[in-house]
């Protein structure tokens, strides 16, 4: 472990060392750049190292590394975010706003991991305080070795973690209360191992939580959260910059040694980012945020940083009563509310990540009763709006300088892509006409400032998610130049 340390302030801007905090940096001048950070003696730093060898070649990192690939957290959409799966002694950083379901995302995937466990039907036995069941593999190449989930509740009661997770069991009892009696039984047993091998951590002590991994070799840890966690080696209250760092990084020292993952819970300012120095996320491997409205039930999950997988990817849940769920075709979910015999209703396709998805956008124009007309946007930036309805009115002679223009994508969704500028004129002029859309058309192209339609990327993707769905006719650049062509393909001008 550890041993106790000196402390001293260094400067964020120039890296001046004081052996005090100063609130004005004598060397650059900055206001309020000193963190505080722990000074270890030489030769006494964590001894983590499965070996005391330094140096290792390539072969002998393959070799090392063949039985530890990446395992499934049992939830595909998070695995697709994750590069494919989790990977044995990474780091992901976990942030979101306060009740998007990060903490309920963590305990379904430690809830899953130990139900779902197929090596649980063997006997198992106690070796060295861990558990071993005949040297085999659990889920999906997961070392046996590693056998307890820690979640270390920093912010919530073991009680309150625990009534989360009755929650979510009395689904998957629902589930299983169409089998018989005997399935019933096992799933009893199941619940009870499960109690057993889910391991609360309430100390908040960063070095006795470390103490407490080196000893007993848990599979995950889930740290709830970060910003709660603290060592006595600084004087800083936790949650502060020196705190964060340090405890950060001893983790991550701790999870690369032992070949253990860790979750870390990590708190968001009021601008929507990480709380903390920006330092915390070249610590970890990985930097997953949760985003969607309170008021909807929608939840994507993106990487914003990922060292094992792309920063392309996203994943979709839905909050439902028990927790959150994945959706595994997004598209019919954001297309199951659609009016399709109404004017001002369009269908686009956006890419997130290598994913296409299909969703409706919506327009409302109205005679305006103000001097200058409204462009009002949900989920479309107001820039859009404006450069869209200057298009209609220049290239297609629309009248929508008088007119206020409202635009909506169903669903909640966030729309940034040009793709779907071509959907959303069409709506517009369909609105403004009156005229109603036809049935299983989609569209999928950009709108220049001169009226055209420009090429986007993933075409194919887009279209072949496009009739996968049903949609038969599917109006883009390959079939239309102008946006004014394709109005008057559908007698909206």
């Amino acid at each position: 472990m550890m041993s106790k340390s000196m402390t001293k302030f260094v400067c964020q801007q120039c890296e001046a060392t004081y052996p005090k905090w100063l609130g004005r940096c004598a060397e650059c001048g900055e206001w309020n750049t000193l963190v505080e950070e722990a000074v270890v003696k030489p030769g006494k730093q964590m001894k983590l190292r499965e070996t005391g060898e330094i140096l290792t070649s390539f072969p002998d990192v393959d070799l090392a590394e063949d039985g530890k690939k990446r395992f499934s957290t049992t939830f595909e959409e998070l695995d697709r975010v994750l590069g494919g799966g989790l990977v044995p002694g990474a780091v992901v950083l976990i942030g979101g706003e306060p009740g998007i379901g990060k903490s309920t995302l963590l305990t379904q995937v430690a809830t899953n991991l130990l139900l779902k466990n197929p090596a649980r039907k063997n006997n198992s036995k106690l070796v060295d305080g861990t558990k071993l069941v005949n040297g085999t593999k659990s889920v999906d190449g997961m070392d046996d070795n590693h056998w307890p989930i820690f979640y270390i509740a920093g912010e919530e009661s073991p009680r309150q973690i625990s009534l989360r997770i009755n929650r979510y069991l009395s689904k998957e009892q629902q589930t299983s209360s169409k089998t018989t009696q005997s399935k019933k039984t096992d799933y009893s047993k199941k619940t009870t191992q499960l109690l057993e091998d889910l391991v609360f951590v309430t100390s908040t002590d960063i070095d006795e939580l470390i103490e407490v991994i080196l000893k007993k070799r848990p599979r995950l840890v889930i740290v709830d959260s970060i910003q709660a966690m603290s060592t006595t080696d600084l004087t800083g209250a936790s949650g502060s910059v020196g705190q964060l760092r340090e405890c950060t990084e001893r983790l991550a020292q701790t999870a690369k040694a032992l070949h253990i993952p860790i979750f870390l819970v990590g708190h968001v300012t009021k601008d929507g980012v990480i709380a903390g120095p920006k330092v915390l996320e070249h610590i970890v491997d990985s930097v997953i945020e949760i985003s969607g409205e309170r008021s909807d039930q929608l939840r994507l999950v993106r990487a914003l940083k990922n060292r094992f997988g792309a920063t392309d990817e996203v994943g979709v849940f839905q909050h439902v009563e028990y927790g959150l769920a994945e959706v595994t075709n997004p598209s019919e979910l954001f297309l199951e509310d659609q009016e399709t015999n109404v004017p001002g209703s369009a269908t686009v396709c956006v890419m997130e990540g290598t994913r296409p998805l299909l969703i409706e956008v919506q327009a409302l124009v109205t005679s305006s009763q103000l001097a200058m007309p409204r462009r009002v946007g949900r989920g479309i930036e107001l820039s859009r709006i404006q450069v869209l309805s200057a298009v209609l009115q220049k290239h297609a002679r629309l009248p929508l300088g008088t007119n206020d223009v409202f635009l909506s994508a169903a669903g909640g969704f966030r729309v940034t892509e040009p793709a779907v500028d071509l959907g959303l004129a069409v709506a517009i002029a369909s609105s403004l006409k009156n005229k109603k859309v036809p049935q299983k058309t989609i569209f999928i192209g950009e709108v220049g400032l001169l009226g055209e339609i420009r090429k986007v990327n993933f075409l194919d993707r887009r279209i072949k998610e496009a009739k996968r769905l049903g949609f038969t006719k599917i109006i883009s650049r390959e079939n239309a130049r102008s946006v004014r062509e394709v109005l008057q393909q559908l007698d909206l001008l």
